[in-house]
């Protein structure tokens, strides 16, 4: 979640695709032998054909064996190596983006420009009408999904799928700036037609770099003035038609295809006419346009949604992990009733309208448990007491009484609902990402200075710089009810005089982890959100602030193993780093930088959050 997120709902807050999943996913496959996709890449073909496809090609059209034709023994291309080795970026607060040597930065796509056909944004002029705007690329770009096109090499065109928090409202009103009690109705539409998702068609051209395929039957806005449907057990609380989505922070993905922006807010601070309860979902989306139209999904809860992460197992049974970016706020999974389908794409239409949402609650002695939050278990009944937010503060609030009557009860008040439930409150539970091994989970807690009660999985005090914790579901299995789990990090300054505020990297250290993605190799990528001017802590006997303790937000490695953190790259002034996708061979990562603040990136223009592709310029993959 952006700090300008923060400060916008401040008065609000409350405290054709993959059909493949995990090791046999088609990017894996094709990661760890890309060979493959010439196999692979005119469709998807059922991983039992694979060894099939050998014979076939050694007989003519008649089944009989034909004579071989010797051809010299081609040249054996060596094998792409996925190895940590690239020089780590030093922190830096230059205006631009800094990558290792042997690496190039192209800008992919700017808030304002076309996604839809119409007029882009013009430099020096501002919108009359959200006619125009609706079909812009929306602000404060966040989390994103890269889906394969049948008949396309996924690794020289696809779909990208790119999450809006915010409007950029700098190139929206002469002002730089949105007020909602006093914006006119035409104010609010262009407002809200800068938050939603994009969906664009990208390929690469002959020079190497990717660009927006522009006039694409894909390309596609979804906006704050889209109408939404409901589905699943509170569907029927809701208006049958919902105007917008919002705060769509991160992201995730299902088996089937299609693409979860997850509403980062339980209110529509835009607008404030819009029930609440309108907002706080998961939205699914197909980018395909050949499913549902889009879907919030009220069975996966209503709470500050930041990403979706999902694990498999044999029986194409799933499980989503999702953290509520709240201060503090829950870890929660929901567990969909019946297996998907991999084979009938449309059978898998209303598989999150189904289903069990649990909250993790995490034992001092390093076990945990999900409960189930279900009418008439785990205290979730009429008049049920909630404790509040008791680790804001070493006074208890004063708990409140609460009825939980129906499941609908339950997901409209889902916050509440884990507190009674005995869920943890964990500092700001930002991304969730799967190992391809299924052998962890890994789960950002960006920051939270207000905690003053601490926990083992919540260590420490006025913790201002956050960690990451790593967990483990009980063999493996999606459908587990228990874990076992770890601190696997704490944030922060070595150098920082306050204990607390130290942190125990190995290596290059940062504050604030926020984007978090394993990559089919099984490599550990972190982004930060650092508030630049806030308090750090003391260095060398003075108060510094974030930028003079850490410098600009930046993205790491960090090796699961040894825990040593590199530092690949760092943003311009005043951004957050957000966002990771790549192409199957892992030669083009798509990464988001988020409202940068001064000259960035086009010089001479007001500065825009955009989508960057970065590669190495010797065609090898990003790591090198």
């Amino acid at each position: 979640m952006s700090h300008l997120t923060d400060e916008a709902r401040a008065a609000f807050r409350d405290a054709q695709p993959k059909i493949a999943s995990g090791d046999d996913c088609l990017e894996a496959i094709v990661a760890a032998n890309p060979a493959r996709r010439t196999v692979l890449k005119n469709g998807l073909l059922g991983l039992s054909m694979l060894p099939m496809l050998g014979a076939l090609a050694a007989c003519d059209d008649d089944g009989n064996a034909a004579s071989p034709t010797p051809t010299p023994t081609p040249t054996p291309t060596p094998a792409a190596s996925y190895a940590i080795s690239f020089a780590s970026v030093a922190i830096n607060t230059n205006d631009t983006v800094t990558v290792p040597a042997g690496y190039t930065v192209d800008v992919l796509l700017k808030a304002g420009d076309s996604v839809e056909t119409g007029t882009a944004y013009a430099p020096g002029s501002f919108p009359t009408s959200a006619t125009q705007t609706n079909l812009w690329a929306g602000g404060n770009h966040d989390g994103m999904e890269f889906f394969d096109l049948s008949g396309v090499d996924p690794n020289s065109g696809g779909l990208l799928a790119i999450n809006h928090e915010l409007p950029d409202y700098n190139i929206l009103f002469s002002s730089g700036s949105y007020n909602a009690g006093t914006a006119t109705a035409a104010d609010k539409a262009i407002a809200l037609s800068a938050v939603g998702v994009s969906v664009v068609e990208i390929a690469k051209g002959t020079d190497g770099k990717f660009a927006v395929k522009a006039g694409s039957r894909f390309n596609k806005r979804y906006t704050g003035n889209t109408d939404y449907r409901a589905g699943g057990p509170a569907a029927g609380l809701l208006s049958s038609t919902i105007r917008g989505t919002l705060n769509n922070c991160s992201s995730g993905r299902t088996p089937w295809g299609t693409y979860l922006t997850c509403e980062e807010t339980t209110n529509n601070y835009i607008d404030t006419t819009q029930p609440n309860n309108h907002y706080g979902w998961v939205v699914e989306i197909d980018p395909y346009q050949e499913l549902a139209a889009p879907t919030k999904r009220t069975a996966m809860g209503r709470f500050s949604h930041e990403n979706v992460a999902y694990m498999t197992d044999a029986n194409n049974r799933v499980a989503f992990y999702m953290g509520d970016d709240s201060t503090p706020g829950c870890i929660y999974k929901f567990v969909p009733d019946r297996a998907f389908s991999t084979s009938n794409r449309a059978s898998n239409i209303d598989m999150l309208d189904y289903g069990t949402l649990y909250v993790a609650r995490f034992n001092a002695d390093g076990t945990g448990e999900w409960r189930a939050l279900v009418q008439g278990q785990n205290g979730l009944v009429a008049n049920a007491v909630d404790p509040g937010n008791v680790s804001q503060s070493t006074t208890p609030p004063t708990p409140t009484t609460v009825s939980f009557n129906s499941t609908a009860d339950i997901l409209i008040n889902t916050q509440s609902a884990a507190r009674v439930a005995g869920g943890t409150l964990m500092d700001r539970p930002e991304w969730i990402t799967v190992a391809p091994n299924k052998q962890a989970i890994f789960v950002t807690l960006t920051n939270n200075g207000g905690r003053r009660v601490t926990d083992n999985a919540n260590p420490r005090t006025t913790n201002l710089h956050g960690h990451i914790l790593k967990f483990r579901e009980n063999g493996d299995s999606p459908l587990a009810t228990r874990f076992t789990w770890e601190v696997f990090l704490l944030a922060g300054n070595p150098n920082l005089a306050e204990a607390n505020l130290k942190g125990n990297i190995s290596g290059d250290y940062f504050s604030s982890p926020d984007g978090l993605r394993i990559d089919p190799q099984g490599r550990l990528w972190v982004e930060t959100d650092h508030n630049l001017t806030g308090n750090a802590g003391t260095l060398n006997g003075a108060a510094v602030t974030m930028t003079q303790a850490f410098g600009n937000n930046s993205m790491y490695h960090v090796d699961q193993i040894s825990k040593a953190s590199k530092r690949f790259l760092v943003g311009p002034e005043g951004c957050e780093i957000t966002g990771i996708a790549y192409t199957p061979d892992l030669k083009n990562f798509f990464i988001n930088i988020q409202h940068p603040t001064k000259n960035w990136p086009v010089s001479g223009q007001q500065p825009r959050s955009s989508t960057i592709v970065v590669r190495r310029t010797d065609g090898q993959p990003v790591g090198n």
